[in-house]
């Protein structure tokens, strides 16, 4: 196996469906441009996220947010086209470009609340700047 880790731009909402066995399965694609001036192109990969994280994840894999996906790559032929796949074991959101009024995007919003802790907090306890691991993309 080839394992990878790419960082780059969801360029379509990734879909959950079920497989025959009943697996969950996410989809979505993500762009990986290197170069720069006229050399500058896109590498595009199908990727894929198995079981729950999928579901609960897919929410924010939508168009145009940054991630970064770690996971192990092959091919696939199909009418005369190779595709790079990545079957993903890894997946963290950076943010990306859905931003609203607020500057902040829906992503780091996503990822914020995550790392919340569960319980009791008041709406507001946590602060943007109480997370360094959390920085405002633009």
């Amino acid at each position: 196996m080839k394992s990878l880790t790419i960082a780059g731009g969801i360029g379509k909402d990734a879909v959950t469906r079920t497989t025959q066995q009943g697996d969950k399965v996410t989809g979505f694609s993500v762009g990986v441009t290197e170069g720069f001036g006229d050399s500058k192109r896109t590498l595009w990969f199908d990727c894929s996220l198995w079981g729950s994280r999928g579901e609960k994840l897919a929410q924010y894999l939508t168009k145009g947010a940054r991630v970064v996906v770690s996971g192990d790559m092959s091919t696939r032929e199909h009418d005369g086209k190779t595709y790079l796949t990545l079957r993903a074991a890894e997946v963290t959101l950076m943010g990306g470009n859905d931003r609203r009024d607020d500057g902040q995007s829906n992503t780091a919003r996503a990822a914020d609340r995550a790392q919340r802790p569960t319980g009791g907090a008041p709406a507001g306890a946590y602060m943007d700047d109480e997370i360094p691991f959390a920085p405002e993309w633009r």
